[in-house]
């Protein structure tokens, strides 16, 4: 069975050049022409995967991706945008968007990520359900359960984005290990992001917020200057 791409775009010729492209390659193709539209269809269709602009009428790029991801829809999104703004691009992917692309872009290198992130969102699948038989990971007061897609700290559940979950689930596996932000982007992102390790700084400042009492002297996300990070058991006389 083809899978279903949503593309989202409000320039009539991007949809079309768009559709043209992802259907040569095999993929079943609808579309939306503004924000509203593309996130009912994004419900009642369940698309594998979204192409979503990140300037739209009636509800922008930034609001469809927030919402759906309020609302559990976990539909990987690769965003697109006529702007090259360092600010949209980690707002976006902080929201839950799983790649990014500036337009003017190549369809071929569209339908090239499209593949990519299909088939990262079923290694991710399968994985998971390899894992279920790890019902939770305990690190002081931080508790995770991978099945469950939650993590709890002194027994409050977190309020965590996909990428910081999986951000602190990638650390958690690794716990003691000093990880760089290169590391780090090709695991959780499973992008090349050249030059933009703030993407892991700003997620890794969040969990901080969310799991240290000081985050000026953390316990459990230590910055190893020069390196990178290491999630680590806290010790209970710092």
């Amino acid at each position: 069975m083809s899978k279903k791409v949503l593309v989202v775009d409000d320039e009539q010729s991007i949809v079309t050049l768009l559709q043209y492209n992802l259907q040569q390659a095999g993929f079943e193709v609808i579309t939306a022409n503004d924000g509203e539209e593309g996130m009912n269809k994004a419900v009642i269709e369940q698309p594998d995967l979204m192409i979503l602009d990140l300037m739209l009428p009636k509800l922008d790029g930034i609001e469809v991706c927030k919402q759906l991801r309020q609302q559990k829809v976990m539909t990987p999104i690769l965003m697109l945008t006529a702007k090259d703004d360092e600010f949209d691009k980690v707002l976006g992917l902080e929201l839950g968007a799983d790649d990014y692309m500036t337009k003017p872009f190549s369809p071929r290198e569209v339908v090239a990520r499209v593949k990519a992130i299909l088939r990262r969102t079923q290694f991710q699948n399968e994985r998971e359900k390899k894992e279920e038989d790890v019902e939770k990971m305990i690190i002081g007061d931080l508790e995770i359960l991978p099945e469950h897609y939650e993590a709890y700290f002194n027994r409050e559940r977190l309020e965590l984005t996909p990428k910081e979950f999986e951000l602190l689930l990638y650390l958690a596996k690794h716990k003691g290990r000093v990880l760089t932000r290169d590391q780090l982007l090709s695991a959780v992102w499973n992008y090349d992001f050249v030059g933009d390790t703030r993407i892991v700084d700003v997620h890794i400042s969040h969990l901080r917020e969310k799991i240290e009492k000081n985050t000026k002297k953390p316990l459990y996300i230590k910055t190893i200057r020069g390196l990178g990070y290491k999630l680590e058991e806290p010790k209970i006389d710092e």
